[in-house]
């Protein structure tokens, strides 16, 4: 129980760094001494110092026959920073509890193994589902080398996206639209599809959390260069670096003008006539592109689930009906044929959002 009570601050330490330690894991540390609480610390930036010596130096080298409580494998190898391992041995802590092995295959169980071997006692499996929870993206990219993917989406309670004449502004309430920006920050991504680029002109930015926050890259999927080179995604580089996924069929003078300034053009091959999803994640995850914020169209959505690329779906439905034929849903293109192959979820989770409901939930492994 005590172990469980500290590992829960480590956890809420470690949420801190969500948004700015990418594609590394957020981590959180807290060193006990005497029963009391001597050093707190997590991993507040990319490059910058693990949650381990950020919690030693808040202790104040005060950390000899002392616990140290992490949520996730101290690191056993020389990165961006030295190995963390070695710095909880030579601060002669007397125990280290941890909340699950790290999955990277240049740690995963070597950092237990080297303070193990220097006499120290480590407890592991401490609240490792919701480490692993709060670690999925890490997950996801560290053993598959592809970008966790949510799709996300506001929907009335009638399942339209918007009216039959294209009104879209505003189908979720104030509360739903904040929880989208965090969802911003959250990811390294955000991603959406040239007909939602061309109808609105976003920005794709973050706008309503207080703080510091970090904007992320913007992916439009548009496989034969429709985009304005007026549009603002395109003239905003201030704001965040804009990737444009293209197929053969964008021409050849369009993606010469988009990269003069300053876009970067993927050319994909094709898939059911459509850029290949798959192909643009793993190019987007050699660019340490970890995750992505699916806010695409109906098209976009379905080519999505349709090529496998995503992970978690989160919806916002709002208590609104719309009605129409002719009106837009979440999810649209080609769609499936029989219901016995329809893609279904799990793990559901249904929380209050203002007036709206948001679900969440994960694709179903067939």
């Amino acid at each position: 129980m005590q172990d469980a009570f500290y590992m829960k601050q480590a956890l809420e330490l470690a949420w801190k760094g969500i948004g700015f330690v990418n594609p590394n894991p957020m981590v959180g540390a807290v060193i006990v001494k005497n029963g009391r609480v001597i050093g707190r610390g997590w991993h507040e930036y990319y490059g910058g110092p693990h949650a381990e010596i950020n919690a030693i130096k808040d202790a104040k080298g005060n950390t000899e026959n002392a616990t140290i409580y992490v949520n996730l494998e101290p690191c056993s190898h020389y990165g961006k920073t030295p190995p963390c391992s070695l710095e909880i041995i030579r601060n002669k802590f007397s125990r280290v509890v941890i909340g699950c092995m790290d999955p990277n295959p240049l740690v995963a169980g070597q950092g237990i193994e080297l303070i193990r071997n220097a006499g120290i006692e480590v407890e592991s499996g401490i609240m490792e589902k919701e480490v692993k929870e709060l670690n999925e993206v890490f997950f996801k990219f560290i053993s598959t080398r592809m970008p966790f993917v949510v799709m996300k989406t506001a929907m009335s309670l009638d399942g339209k996206i918007a009216t039959r004449t294209g009104d879209s502004k505003w189908i979720s309430g104030e509360k739903s639209r904040k929880r989208v920006h965090e969802l911003r920050n959250q990811y390294s991504g955000i991603m959406l599809g040239i007909n939602t680029v061309i109808k609105d002109d976003p920005l794709l930015n973050i706008r309503t959390i207080n703080g510091n926050t970090k904007n992320p890259i913007r992916i439009v999927v548009d496989s034969k260069a429709r985009i304005s080179l007026k549009a603002k995604i395109i003239n905003s580089p201030e704001i965040a670096q804009t990737i444009i996924a293209v197929t053969a069929k964008a021409p050849d003078e369009k993606i010469s003008q988009l990269r003069e300034k300053g876009i970067r053009v993927i050319v994909c091959p094709e898939q059911n006539i459509r850029v290949n999803l798959r192909f643009l994640m793993q190019k987007l995850a050699k660019q340490n592109i970890d995750s992505i914020l699916l806010e695409g169209g109906g098209t976009l959505n379905f080519e999505a689930m349709h090529q496998g690329i995503v992970d978690k779906v989160i919806v916002f439905i709002a208590p609104k009906i719309i009605g129409g034929a002719e009106a837009i849903t979440p999810v649209e293109g080609m769609g499936i044929s029989r219901l016995g192959n329809a893609i279904e979820l799990e793990n559901l989770k249904t929380i209050q959002s203002g007036q709206d409901i948001m679900v969440e939930g994960y694709l179903k492994k067939k």
